[in-house]
């Protein structure tokens, strides 16, 4: 299967539509069809459309998958009121969520699907190559807020310019993550930023402002690089390699699904987690992700198959 790269420009124009992208089947199938539902991280996204599209044309449209973007928290939000069957996640279910599923009788499995380097990028005209974590630090934490406005003010040697910030939303695995990872606690984070769940918005944002500096999941720069400008934090790039070899400090982590042991009885559920985890390697590799090593894609397989 070719990959095609202009699958992000359209999915950011169905999420902009739509709050839950159905992925294309032949219309006449759709009444009735068996339909598989999943809603949660904007990061996981790339993967879970990627094998959703190829796991319908496997089944030549006798199964229906629906795929929204609402951030991780957002996702957890729906999967544990039972409106999802499956639930994208950039982080691991926090306690009170999994309390919520609990308190509502929704039993689950977590499965991680791939390595992401959360990356941090501006727009292709900044003369910066890296940024240290402390850097960042002094950017994004809450007592940033309404103080440091330009670039300059984190580091004198840095252009005296505006400095426009773009990021996740609160209901984002990735929020929860790089604040937790670079400012020492989650979700604590400056507020005066253009937030979104949707990581296509912040990539247009910052494609479009030569001041701009972003973090969102590495597909998402993968298939934009062409306008948009990677940093390397601490000295070291994102990249499939440094992922790899644990040199990418501290901003990368495994994604994962949440798979409802209720729902996997249904057999159009079951199908879909199969092909999922058997065809993650290529698929993650292809949208711009680190595959599971060998061993950790096995214990996720066995752990789905312990389910039957």
């Amino acid at each position: 299967m070719q990959f095609k790269q202009n699958r992000w420009t359209l999915a950011g124009a169905f999420a902009a539509i739509a709050a839950t992208v159905a992925l294309s089947i032949p219309a006449v199938r759709s009444q009735g069809t068996p339909t598989v539902k999943i809603d949660g991280s904007s990061t996981v996204y790339p993967i879970t459309e990627a094998v959703a599209e190829e796991f319908q044309k496997a089944k030549q449209g006798a199964m229906r998958v629906t795929v929204g973007i609402s951030g991780t928290g957002g996702g957890f939000k729906k999967f544990c009121a039972g409106q999802t069957d499956i639930s994208n996640a950039s982080r691991p279910i926090k306690d009170s969520e999994v309390q919520a599923c609990k308190s509502a009788g929704i039993n689950y499995i977590e499965l991680p699907v791939a390595y992401d380097a959360i990356t941090v990028v501006v727009h292709p005209s900044n003369p910066l190559t890296s940024i240290s974590t402390a850097e960042l630090k002094k950017m994004w934490e809450p007592a940033a807020q309404g103080k440091i406005m330009k670039w300059n003010q984190i580091n004198s040697s840095w252009p005296d310019k505006a400095l426009k910030l773009y990021g996740p939303g609160a209901d984002s695995g990735t929020f929860d993550y790089f604040t937790e990872e670079i400012n020492g606690k989650s979700q604590a984070s400056r507020t005066d930023y253009t937030p979104s769940e949707d990581d296509n918005v912040l990539v247009q944002g910052v494609s479009r402002d030569q001041g701009a500096l972003g973090y969102f999941g590495y597909a998402y720069y993968e298939n934009n690089k062409g306008k948009l400008k990677s940093l390397a934090i601490n000295g070291v790039k994102p990249s499939l390699d440094t992922v790899n070899n644990g040199s990418y400090k501290p901003l990368s982590r495994p994604i994962f699904i949440y798979v409802s042991t209720n729902a996997l009885k249904r057999p159009e559920v079951k199908a879909f987690v199969e092909y999922y985890l058997q065809n993650s390697a290529q698929l993650s590799k292809e949208v711009g992700y680190v595959p599971l090593p060998s061993n950790m894609q096995q214990q996720a397989i066995s752990r789905l198959q312990s389910q039957n």
